[in-house]
């Protein structure tokens, strides 16, 4: 077939795992006869003991992903491989400890491997650099300073945690990351640290006046602060009901946001936030933000009443010249909840629980059912609530969108330590995937499949082209670009999905194509990895690896 004219381009051949995949779906119908799956999604186990619980998660370009949790819980259920042991004399619990506490996920064989971490990441934070590297800061007792990277590999290879870095300047212990324009990071906060700093270090901590102003003594309701990269440049920062807009390079608070009505929606009221899509329909300069879900004043003090969770969801775009929160309701109740935005450019609100709040042993009631929410749906029917898992997900529980669409969710443990029995929640190791509706085999015939990149490297302002094939007209056509998130405690930090704008559809044989162009600069879309996805009538292609730069 021939090829429009283009530089050196990349042939995409059909993934064969895709394809066992979608069979095995259909045989799930078949033998499940299972009604309304198309519109709830269901759910697959993936490993019922993958050896350690999964506080973090992040997705790297490799198709893996990183799971990893405190170091001084005691032992785990994998050891550290060749008879390695990590020697730790501050460890709260193994001085000589020769289990691991992070591994990596190899989404095509579905295998897991132990990874070894040095140092406490214990409610730690994190970001992935524009070349791939995975960078983890902060954490607990010796790791409160830490700066760990992790630079993927294929599948199979032996890449690892390395910590040989300068540590921070301040403990950051739940803290905030987002990568920045110029490919450094910006930590936020922590426990006692009213401050921020960036990785690598531009010099000491900035005293940051916010973070006690939203801090409430005994609760702090301020931990884990919700971090977003405005379009101009400037950072908006969310924690407790308070939000603000800095200049983070003058450390100038631009602007005052009204207070988000009802509870706490930060750590450990636990509430979620994501920035809606950002689109090339407005130049990406409409910025628009979304939290949900928390818990109500009191709550931390008063854990043992289990009082309701928030049911509301506050949507601000920020960028309006007189912004105000429109308050929506969602189907039930939820605190610790993932907020994660699907290819669709729709988000899925995952874990967590009814009552309570964050903190240990501090929910009663988890919250089984995901929910979807379409932000471009009309006030009131912008929620549906989807297939439940039976497996409770609550503290230090964690999810992330996989490539090819798949939610992954992974861990919980309310217990200090792994703890599996006498417990109403026991520590959980298994791995498990939940299958949006967009996956049903009965979408085949709308689904895109791309067949040819012209590039993968793409630099800002430029043109590429993509080819896909599909079972029937194309209509509504769309290319978005995801950044995976590290999530943790409820908060997917650096999470970003850009509309890009491209040229009409050509036909060219059987197929199709676009000519795609990149996003306008490093404040738009940070350079690093993005999963490309193609969308036709509102059902996505698997996800491609492509690098803004």
């Amino acid at each position: 077939m021939s090829q429009p004219a283009l530089d050196n381009g990349i042939r995409v051949p059909p993934p064969p795992r895709r394809l066992l995949f979608l069979l095995s779906v259909l045989l799930f119908r078949l033998f499940t006869g299972a009604a309304g799956a198309v519109s709830t999604g269901n759910w697959h186990m993936l490993v019922p003991n993958a050896g350690v619980s999964a506080m973090h998660m992040t997705l790297t370009h490799m198709d893996t992903v990183i799971m990893y949790d405190r170091t001084d819980y005691g032992p785990s259920q994998l050891r550290l491989p060749n008879g390695n042991c990590r020697r730790d004399p501050r460890d709260l619990a193994l001085k000589v400890d020769c289990y691991a506490h992070a591994i990596e996920y190899d989404i095509s064989s579905n295998r897991v491997s132990p990874l070894e971490i040095q140092t406490d990441s214990w409610c730690s934070s994190g970001a992935t650099l524009a070349d791939g590297t995975f960078v983890s800061t902060g954490g607990y007792n010796d790791g409160s300073k830490a700066v760990r990277h992790f630079t993927p590999c294929a599948p199979g290879g032996t890449c690892d945690l390395n910590e040989d870095y300068p540590q921070m300047g301040a403990a950051r212990w739940y803290a905030s990351n987002q990568i920045l324009p110029d490919n450094s990071m910006i930590v936020v906060g922590g426990r006692a640290s009213f401050s921020y700093e960036f990785v690598p270090s531009k010099g000491d901590p900035v005293p940051f006046p916010f973070l006690r102003q939203t801090n409430v003594p005994g609760v702090e309701n301020n931990l884990y602060p919700f971090l977003h990269l405005s379009t101009d440049g400037n950072l908006f920062v969310f924690a407790n009901k308070m939000s603000i807009l800095l200049d983070y390079k003058s450390n100038k608070v631009i602007r005052e946001f009204p207070d988000l009505p009802g509870g706490g929606r930060n750590y450990p009221s636990s509430g979620s936030s994501v920035m809606l899509p950002l689109s090339s329909a407005n130049n990406f300069e409409r910025v628009e933000v979304l939290i949900c879900g928390g818990a109500p004043d009191g709550s931390f003090q008063q854990a043992s009443l289990q009082m309701k969770a928030l049911q509301t969801c506050g949507r601000m775009v920020i960028t309006d010249p007189n912004p105000s929160w429109a308050m929506e309701t969602m189907s039930t109740p939820r605190v610790m909840g993932d907020m994660l935005i699907l290819p669709t450019g729709e988000v899925i609100i995952i874990n967590g629980g009814l009552t309570g709040t964050a903190g240990w042993q501090n929910v009663d009631n988890p919250n089984f059912a995901p929910v979807l929410y379409k932000p471009d749906a009309e006030p009131g029917a912008r929620f549906q609530e989807l297939a439940a898992t039976t497996i409770p997900r609550l503290y230090h529980s964690s999810a992330n969108v996989l490539p090819d669409g798949r939610i992954l969710v992974a861990g919980s443990n309310p217990n200090v330590g792994y703890t599996f029995i006498g417990v109403k929640f026991p520590t959980e190791l298994s791995m498990q995937a939940y299958h949006p509706y967009y996956l049903d085999y009965a979408y085949d015939n709308v689904r895109p499949v791309v067949t040819y990149l012209s590039k993968r490297e793409i630099g800002y302002g430029a043109v590429f082209t993509v080819e896909f094939k599909v079972g029937s007209t194309p209509t509504d056509v769309q290319f978005r670009a995801y950044y995976p998130p590290l999530t943790t405690h409820t908060y997917s930090q650096n999470q970003r999905q850009l509309v890009l704008s491209a040229s009409p559809l050509q036909k060219l044989g059987t197929h199709y194509y676009s000519r795609v162009l990149g996003p306008p600069s490093s404040i738009v879309a940070p350079s690093g990895y993005y999963l490309l996805h193609v969308l036709n009538a509102g059902i996505p292609s698997g996800g491609l690896w492509v690098r803004f730069a």
